[in-house]
């Protein structure tokens, strides 16, 4: 290998090992933020109050919404920066990381400050009661206060992975859990913060994890830069910026949308319901997450051959991550079915906890097949720099979900609520795949 070319692995790599490259890092960091996501359910759950369980899957929503600020920023820039480096752009290159890390500083205070301000209304609007308001609005305050670094540490770790620096990105990714997992147990249980203790947590992981990319990229980084001088609002950079980056924070917001009105109806058959939908989705991010690390991987891969003109290269690249993402989601598909039930005790001693939740999980578990394709389908539009196909493909499933949930609820009750997520995510897969293979959109074009 030639390691002073700073792009080996984006351009030059042989495709197989440039995308375990790219992939295993991310895999390895996304495994770290499941490890996070189910030990904070787990701490919670220590509190032995089904409310307070019930809490963390009312604001999974807005934890969402801030996340999407992220991804609009991370992933619009992230593809376009690939990109200008596969057509050797270095300074507009610098210019566009400057402009998406102070933007995301800006976009997530204006956050916090609107939350903080309407507190109490999205509180309510989440969909929480008497039982479970307080430690609702509890969480989502201190939550909301860090929002600024919650958004720019999902915007620089996509910034640094979009420049082959994978490693960097998963270790930034594994300070952030690491330094939550340590802080929950003391902020918890040793300062009696209860639920508040578990959003200061995520919070100052955050910033662990800002501080760390940013080090990095002063430090070592000639592609990247968080120097001010380079900060600039360039129309037609933004425009390249956010036609990419509004599909992924469209498509969090309508899971933003769903996962609401999922909420407001479940909350109808009781706070087990609820209780065990939130366990269920943390467990099931073992395989979005991971199926994520691998798909959100190469998208670098797939944005830098695509603006290098490389068509062979590309398609290359796309075919054999979606044979590696089949065989994983497979894997760990099996590994938690058949341990589905001992799973749950490990969360909830509650039987009605239990069944409900095995249930649910075992429907969410065949939804992540067609979650992953449809994300992998949708990446690749995203690295080409395709807004709009991107945008439409988001809008499916939302279109899809939020009847789907509403009419399932009218004619057959909660069980067909809860089917409306794989319904959803089975039509929104095979919507992707028409549009992509249908136009033959993989190809390189002239931009």
């Amino acid at each position: 290998m030639d390691t002073k070319n700073e792009n080996y692995w984006l351009l030059d790599a042989p495709v197989t090992k440039a995308i375990w490259h790219m992939a295993i890092p991310m895999i390895l960091g996304m495994s770290v933020n499941v490890i996070y996501n189910i030990t904070d359910t787990f701490f919670i759950g220590r509190l032995n109050n089904t409310a307070a369980l019930a809490a963390i899957a009312l604001v999974l929503p807005f934890t969402t919404i801030i996340m999407a600020i992220g991804n609009l920023f991370g992933t619009g820039r992230s593809t376009l920066f690939s990109r200008l480096l596969g057509s050797d752009n270095a300074k507009k290159a610098r210019q566009c990381s400057a402009a998406t890390l102070y933007l995301s500083f800006i976009f997530g205070l204006i956050a916090t400050i609107i939350s903080l301000v309407f507190l109490d209304k999205i509180t309510a609007i989440l969909g929480a009661d008497a039982d479970t308001f307080d430690y609702v609005k509890q969480y989502l305050m201190f939550y909301a206060i860090g929002s600024p670094f919650i958004v720019a540490n999902f915007t620089l770790e996509q910034l640094i992975r979009g420049d082959g620096k994978s490693v960097d990105s998963m270790v930034g990714m594994i300070i952030s859990v690491a330094v939550n997992i340590v802080l929950d147990p003391v902020l918890m249980f040793g300062l009696h913060l209860g639920i508040c203790g578990a959003a200061i947590a995520t919070v100052i992981g955050n910033c662990a994890a800002v501080c760390y990319y940013m080090i990095r990229i002063h430090i070592t980084d000639n592609q990247l830069t968080v120097k001010p001088r380079y900060f600039t609002l360039e129309r037609k950079m933004l425009k390249e910026i956010f036609s990419v980056g509004f599909s992924a924070m469209l498509l969090d917001l309508l899971l933003v949308a769903s996962g609401f009105m999922f909420n407001y109806y479940a909350a109808k058959y009781g706070d087990y319901i609820l209780a065990g939908f939130g366990i269920s989705q943390k467990i099931v991010q073992i395989v979005d997450l991971v199926g994520m690390g691998l798909y959100m991987g190469v998208i670098p891969l797939i944005a830098s051959a695509y603006g290098a003109g490389n068509n062979s290269r590309t398609k290359e690249i796309i075919k054999k991550t979606a044979v590696y993402l089949g065989l994983l989601i497979t894997g760990l598909f099996l590994v938690i079915f058949i341990f589905r039930v001992l799973i749950f005790r490990c969360f909830s001693n509650d039987e009605n906890v239990i069944n409900t939740g095995k249930f649910i999980l075992t429907i969410q578990l065949c939804s992540a097949f067609f979650a992953a394709g449809a994300g992998l389908l949708t990446g690749i539009f995203q690295a080409e720099g395709k807004g709009m196909p991107s945008v439409i493909m988001s809008v499916m499933r939302g279109l899809v979900l939020i009847p789907a949930i509403i009419i399932g609820n009218y004619l057959f009750k909660v069980n067909v609520v809860i089917f409306s997520l794989i319904i959803a995510e089975a039509i929104s897969f095979a919507t992707r795949a028409v549009m992509l293979f249908g136009k033959g959109s993989h190809k390189v074009t002239e931009e």
